[in-house]
């Protein structure tokens, strides 16, 4: 059995890029998804049509390109995030990357704009 004090340990130490990551693998490659309260929950055939009808309060902020002004993004990530220099320096050169996921909307328009104003390419969805 695996040791799980530590690997507890090892998930409260990931940086979020790497939490990023580790969600991004969950998903595609086990179904697993995290829910809003930051458990995990196994993708299933759940009641999709249902959740649909209700309106949206939480949006994904997704960093599409940085454009030409590169630099100003990654300040602007950095301010967002509080990501380290190399974490945002990746995370836009990555592109199509959520920045910030789960806020509400106006949050994200928040987030859009500033990202906008540096050059960047953004979408909320």
């Amino acid at each position: 059995m695996a040791d799980l004090k530590k690997l507890a340990e090892e998930i409260v130490a990931l940086t979020l890029l790497e939490a990023q990551e580790l969600k991004t693998i969950l998903k595609d490659e086990y179904g697993i998804e995290p829910a809003a309260g930051g458990a995990v929950m196994v993708a299933g055939g759940g009641d999709a049509g249902g959740a649909s009808a209700e309106e949206q309060t939480e949006f994904d902020v997704i960093l599409v390109s940085a454009g030409a002004a590169k630099i100003n993004v990654i300040k602007e990530v950095r301010g967002i995030t509080g990501l380290g220099l190399k974490e945002a320096k990746d995370l836009v050169e990555a592109g199509g990357k959520a920045v910030k996921e789960g806020v509400d909307k106006a949050e994200a328009e928040d987030i859009k704009g500033k990202l906008e104003a540096a050059g960047a390419e953004v979408e909320v969805k």
